[in-house]
């Protein structure tokens, strides 16, 4: 008999050789030398084929050669298996053990492989559709497939750039080789056959010689693992478009395994088998059966006995029949009854069987959560009820299946046929599993079911899975008869069974049943020492073959099986063979996320929500936005399929959009890039939490760039299309030219649709995932006060003009009560400032009032006020007369009662009584309006009706004061000023900007509204500067200027988030790099403590003091000249150690008089507020705790000191 899979065959190309040059991955290094890089390669594979996908969809939406889409289907429906089973297994393996050394990092990329689910879903039902005559689907399908490409490669990119490098730091070698072992066993067997070798044509030669090194370090030192895994890497790859021949070492290797299945054949014939294979079904459904029988018994035994002590255990078993449950109705879902009857299905029934199972696991992992609290006695009549519907439930099933499906089996497919389901529904199970479960089901049968079972598993399996059988008939023989003086090894279960003969027919009986025949005649080597065997290991001497046969015989009667172990079992790594298994039965039935009791995931159920009572907290303002992005993402979306249909206006219309939503989008990302996600960072629980968002942005950040150039070649495009053809051209050339250019515009707009499906699939899934899993951490880290604080700073550093295009943009998306909760969360946020002022003065939005009698006047009654208005309102402009309506001892009532008020600023309160005392006489200079006199040029004759020049010779338009094109009509005395200096400066009153409602241009003298252009005609537009504030109707045309809308006022500076930001408790301005600086509570609300000017409007630099204080910086500098405290608070303006120590020098060289050198005097420090005991002097005394001569003396003692200082 040939020696099974020895010598040159197909895996003769696994055999590692010396090791390769480091891969140029992203993580760098090699797969030899760092394990866990060996997922570089995958992704590699995985990148490959997701550009092959894309490509082909393309071709069939541009209608080009090639594209086909029974070939697009397949290769999707290939592509989301493979991907989805490498996603499954690290969402079982790699992301928990990684998430007991780093915290906050594998829960992200677990919840992004949910939305990879997602996108697969759409693009299967896209192609349930009339893809071969709908043009607008097919051009839906390439956007799907380049949604899908962005996506997978993005979320693969950043598990190269945070996860792999994270696995390299805090694993050794031998634990990443072992995460990469439980990797591959937590696979299906069938898809390993396929995703070996997969991997290996889509890498280049030296990347394959680094994966083969990889591996033999991985697999366990045993031959029967090592020749599993290496026949694998080393078969004919599914996917590949070309099917090649065989070698000739391939035809004599698969002739020699015919041979040997040919006289399994005839041993077969004098076995006592069943006769139809396919009933082998029952011994399963008999196992399962009995298991769940035994777990509703042992439910109702805890039920009455209350002993949860063995509730760990007791879950265990549970998990595992819940595995075994699952996999079997995935084999029949996928294998046995597609092939007895295409519409016969079961899907929907064994969904509804898992989510019990999954529904029973969780009432006891919350029994376990509970413990020994008294809570438990509440879990104990569903846990019995739900055992029961369980049990009822797979049983009604299984008769079902039994009735309907088995017997159309026995009649359609032969026994060679039904053999070969069964072997394939086998290895729809891992092999992390198949070691437990094969054990298990052994128990469960007779001896001569058994012997029936391993026989027809040996003769279904194909001839290169020899090595595969073996091990899985000697983990099946662990479960009959173990070896108890030997540990790890079994005896024979086929040997017992059958007799050994010396004949050739019943030895190969034995042989074919018996896993230690093929493990010690030296079949299995490791692959290293492989190449040096040789031809000579292929045959076998069948001359001798009586000898041989007795001597086998006698050692298969002999000795103890030894079959390795797959030793996944590695706790240090915390992670067990108990994970629990995820579903992958089709997309359109039971297909969920990964579940929220796992340990990854321990923030999610009791924190998806704000609180118990679903109250609104500060931080969830930030994501409100999220739902106007959703909207806008949705817009793009649809709209750029319509483009194809559409003319230039909605192109425009399209940009525009897309521009607004592209610069709030990047304010939103990076308010969380610098305040949010530092924010959360600073938790020390928190730690790792955001850094894949932050990667998010970056990669979003360039979608929309992309999609910005794709939008700019089509604006090109278009005004290329506007130039005239060339006249002297044939008719064939313009049509040329037409036709060129309705492809490259077909080309550019299909990209376009591509590209915003991307990003509105990309951002959808970054922003639901930031729900999911970062909004409830602020409910449970930060106070209210501190989400307010963090509110403050986000829109502190937002500009105005951004304020005013952000509101209206998500309020429109948000319902009534929502924009309420919004505009109030604001205001509290920013209850120091002037923000409700800025706001009321352009929001035209819902009004914030609860209280219906606050609301403005109705229609009908302001239209009845305006019938009312005199003819000439136009012409009236108030005077003081009509605003002091009383008497002259109401007046000094009022002069009094301000006097009198203790609260009013001094300076303030002077303002006041000076203006009531003189208010008959400046009433009695305003005079009734009278008709206006048009002059020249449409200017009407005020006062200064003439152009000013900030420079004369150059003839610059402006004042001392500013540089800008227009005069100002002051609304207090309907006079024209250049600016509100001009005007305060030769009157007795000063000029309220905002209340500015017309200019004068200085080029054509005519007064008109206010506005940031002149609207003569014969001005053409002129601007009456680079700078207009619409608010403060500011100009200015030299310097960079923005508004604040906190302190609602213009300041000198590039804006708000790039060298200034607005603090909302000190309610000011201040520079960027002062984010860290001591808090006062509106601290320029007052008064410069040497010039007395107002800080807050004052437009010259404002210093701050150490001590909080203010003053201007001229003030500062001539108060310093002969001042180093505080006029307010009087601590020292800065740090005095040098003056402090010259003052030491001074008194030390000093010799006070005899009398007074014993003297002493009690002191108080304006530095340190500490009070104490110096030595006497006239000037100077030093306070003992801070060094400080910054003190004052508040008692003489003129006795001698009674204690020391």
């Amino acid at each position: 008999m040939a020696t099974p899979l020895a010598g040159k065959g197909p895996i003769a190309a696994a055999i590692p050789r010396s090791p390769p040059p480091l891969a140029e991955g992203g993580a760098g290094g090699s797969a030899a030398e760092a394990p866990v890089l060996i997922f570089v390669y995958f992704h590699k594979a995985i990148r490959a084929e997701l550009e092959r996908m894309h490509a082909a969809a393309v071709r069939l939406a541009m209608g080009r050669a090639g594209g086909d889409v029974a070939t697009l289907e397949a290769r999707c429906r290939f592509l989301f298996t493979v991907y989805r089973h490498h996603c499954d297994a690290e969402d079982a393996v790699i992301f928990p053990a990684l998430d007991i050394r780093v915290k906050n990092v594998a829960g992200t990329y677990s919840l992004e492989h949910k939305g990879e689910n997602d996108l697969f879903a759409h693009l299967f039902t896209l192609l349930q559709l009339d893809v071969q005559n709908d043009n607008a689907i097919r051009r839906e399908l390439a956007s799907c497939t380049g949604a899908i490409r962005t996506f997978v490669s993005q979320h693969m990119s950043k598990e190269e750039e945070q996860v792999f490098p994270l696995l390299i730091k805090k694993f050794s070698h031998e634990e990443q080789a072992d995460l990469v072992w439980q990797f591959l066993c937590s696979i299906p067997v069938n898809m390993m056959a396929k995703f070996l070798p997969w991997i290996s044509a889509s890498v280049s030669t030296d990347e394959n010689q680094d994966i083969l090194d990889c591996l033999s370090k991985i697999v366990p030192e045993e031959k029967l693992l090592q020749e599993v895994v290496f026949t694998w890497f080393g078969g004919k790859s599914e996917s590949s478009s070309t099917c090649e021949s065989s070698s000739g070492q391939t035809d004599k290797h698969a002739h020699s395994l015919e041979h040997t299945k040919i006289g399994k054949r005839k041993s077969i014939e004098s076995s006592q088998l069943v006769t139809h294979p396919i009933d082998e079904i029952l011994y399963w459904h008999n196992a399962v059966l009995r298991e769940l029988s035994d777990i509703a018994e042992e439910t109702k035994r805890i039920h009455q006995s209350g002993d949860f002590s063995d509730i760990a255990g007791f879950n265990m078993r549970l998990q595992f029949i819940a595995d075994v449950c699952i996999f079997h109705s995935i084999a029949e879902d996928q294998v046995i009854f597609p092939a007895v009857d295409g519409e016969l299905s079961f899907v929907q029934e064994h969904a509804e069987e898992e989510r019990r199972l999954n529904k029973f696991r969780s009432l006891i992992e919350q029994i376990q959560l509970a413990g020994a609290k008294s809570t438990v006695v509440d879990f104990h009549s569903e846990l019995c009820s739900q055992a029961d519907q369980i049990m009822q439930k797979i049983e009604s099933h299984f008769n079902d299946e039994e009735i309907k499906v088995l017997p159309k089996a026995r009649i359609k497919f032969s026994p060679e046929k039904q053999r070969e389901l069964l072997y394939q529904s086998l290895c729809v199970m891992p092999l992390k599993l198949l070691e437990r479960v094969l054990p298990w089901f052994i128990v469960k049968l007779n001896d001569a079911e058994a012997v029936s079972f391993l026989q027809n598993m040996r003769l279904a399996a194909p001839s290169s899975e020899t090595a595969l059988v073996t091990l899985l008939s000697g983990w099946a023989c662990k479960g009959r008869l173990e070896d108890t003086s030997n540990p790890g090894k079994f005896v024979c279960m086929a040997s017992g069974a059958v007799t050994c003969a010396s004949d050739g027919n019943g030895f190969k009986t034995c042989q074919s049943l018996c896993p230690c025949y093929v493990s010690s005649n030296g079949a299995f080597s490791k692959p290293v020492k492989r190449a040096s065997q040789g031809e000579s290991s292929t045959n076998t001497d069948r001359n001798h073959s009586s000898h041989n046969a007795a001597t086998e015989a006698s050692q298969c009667n002999n000795r103890a099986c030894y079959i390795p172990r797959l030793r996944v079992e590695s706790s240090y790594l915390g992670v067990h063979s108990s994970t629990p298994t995820k579903s992958f039965r089709p997309l359109s039935f039971n297909y969920v996320a990964p579940s929220l009791y796992s340990s990854l995931f321990s923030w999610d159920t009791d924190t998806l929500v704000s609180g118990p009572d679903n109250i609104s907290k500060p931080i969830d303002t930030i994501f409100k936005f999220h739902k106007a992005i959703r909207k806008d993402l949705e817009f793009l979306d649809l709209e750029s399929g319509k483009l194809i249909d559409g003319n230039e206006s909605c192109l425009s219309q399209f940009i525009g959009r897309f521009r607004l939503l592209w610069g709030l989008y990047r304010a939103h990302s990076n308010a969380e890039d610098e305040i949010v996600f530092p924010a959360l960072e600073s938790k020390e629980a928190l730690h790792n939490v955001s850094h894949s968002y932050t990667l998010d942005h970056k990669q979003e950040e360039k979608l929309f760039q992309d999609i910005s150039t794709v939008l700019s070649e089509l604006s090109q495009l278009h005004d290329g299309l506007s130039y005239p053809l060339d006249v002297e051209a044939g008719t064939n050339d313009i049509s040329s030219n037409e036709i060129d250019w309705a492809r490259k515009r077909n080309e550019l707009l299909t990209k376009l649709q591509g590209l915003c499906k991307s990003i509105r699939v990309t951002l959808s899934n970054h922003v639901h995932r930031e729900e999911l899993e970062l909004w409830p951490l602020f409910d449970k880290h930060f106070s209210v006060d501190e989400q307010d604080k963090i509110i403050g700073h986000i829109i502190g550093t937002t500009g105005a003009e951004v304020l005013q295009s952000m509101l209206p943009w998500v309020t429109s998306a948000l319902s009534l009560e929502e924009q309420n909760m919004m505009l109030d969360t604001w205001k509290q946020a920013t209850k120091n400032t002037m923000f409700d002022e800025w706001l009321n003065e352009w929001w035209k939005g819902p009004s914030t009032s609860s209280d219906p009698s606050d609301k403005a006047s109705t229609p009908s009654e302001e239209s009845h006020f305006q019938e009312n208005l005199e003819q000439n309102d136009q012409m009236f402009r108030p005077g003081w007369k009509d605003i002091f309506r009383m008497n002259q001892s109401e007046l000094e009532a009022e002069i009094r009662k301000v006097s009198r008020d203790s609260t009013l600023d001094p300076r303030r309160k002077a303002y006041l009584i000076q203006n009531l005392m003189t208010s008959r006489w400046i009433a009695a200079q305003q005079k009734s309006p009278q008709p206006s006199v048009e002059g020249h040029n449409g200017c009407t004759r005020r006062p200064g009706c003439v152009a000013s020049y900030r420079d004369p010779g150059k003839q610059i338009f402006g004042c001392e004061h500013y540089k800008r094109n227009c005069k100002l009509v002051a609304a207090c005395c309907d006079k024209l000023f250049t600016c509100r200096f001009c005007h305060d400066k030769v009157s007795d009153h000063t000029m309220d900007r905002k209340s500015v409602m017309e200019m004068m241009c200085m080029q054509c003298l005519n007064v008109q509204p206010v506005g940031p252009n002149c609207q003569s005609p014969s001005c053409n537009g002129l601007s009456m500067a680079k700078y207009y504030c619409s608010i403060c109707k500011f100009f200015d045309d030299e310097r960079s200027v923005y508004h604040c809308p906190f302190c609602n006022l213009c300041r000198l500076g590039s804006g708000l988030g790039t060298d200034f930001f607005h603090c909302m408790k000190c309610n000011c301005c201040l520079g960027i790099k002062m984010i860290e600086h001591k808090c006062r509570e509106k601290m320029l609300e007052m008064n410069c403590p040497i010039c007395c000017d107002f800080l807050f409007t004052s437009s010259a630099p404002v210093k701050g003091l150490p001590c909080g204080h203010f003053m201007h910086s001229a003030c500062f500098q001539a108060y310093t000249c002969t001042h180093y405290t505080c006029p307010i608070c009087c601590k020292s303006l800065g740090d005095m150690t040098v003056y402090f120590g010259m003052l030491d020098g001074l008194l030390a060289a000093e010799q006070l008089p005899e009398e007074y050198q014993d003297r002493c005097q009690d002191i108080l420090c304006n530095d340190c507020e500490r009070k104490g005991r110096s030595r006497f002097h006239w000037l100077y005394h030093k306070c003992g705790f801070c060094g400080s001569y910054n003190t004052r003396v508040i008692k003489t003692d003129t006795a001698e000191c009674s204690r020391p200082l």
